[in-house]
């Protein structure tokens, strides 16, 4: 019994993994971002934009980025406050880790 649900728990991790986005499709959708004019503020120190880039996986060097850490007087110049933040084309900004709905309807790229 115990070697079945481990199995079934396996199964079900590996379906779940491979529901997804692929990688291609990430590093079309992060293009799109930079494209629109999206840009990320966040710093190497902080968990939740870590988790942000962690989203993203290698198609994280697609998305326009500052490190805050190092080009502090480029996020002073925007006037972030809080890190993870999104600022878009609009001159609109989120704060926090977005979802990618959240970032499809802010730019209109597609997660396809």
């Amino acid at each position: 019994m115990k070697q079945l649900l481990i199995i079934i728990l396996l199964m079900s991790s590996l379906f779940l993994v491979s529901c997804g986005p692929s990688q291609a499709q990430l590093e079309k959708f992060a293009t799109c971002l930079t494209e629109r004019g999206a840009t990320l503020y966040g710093a190497s120190g902080c968990p939740h934009c870590q988790d942000q880039k962690k989203e993203f996986g290698e198609a994280f060097s697609k998305i326009n980025y500052v490190e805050c850490s190092t080009e502090e007087k480029k996020c002073n110049d925007e006037e972030i406050q809080y890190l993870p933040t999104w600022k878009f084309a609009d001159k609109t900004h989120l704060t926090g880790v977005l979802k990618f709905s959240d970032l499809e309807e802010k730019t209109g790229c597609v997660l396809e």
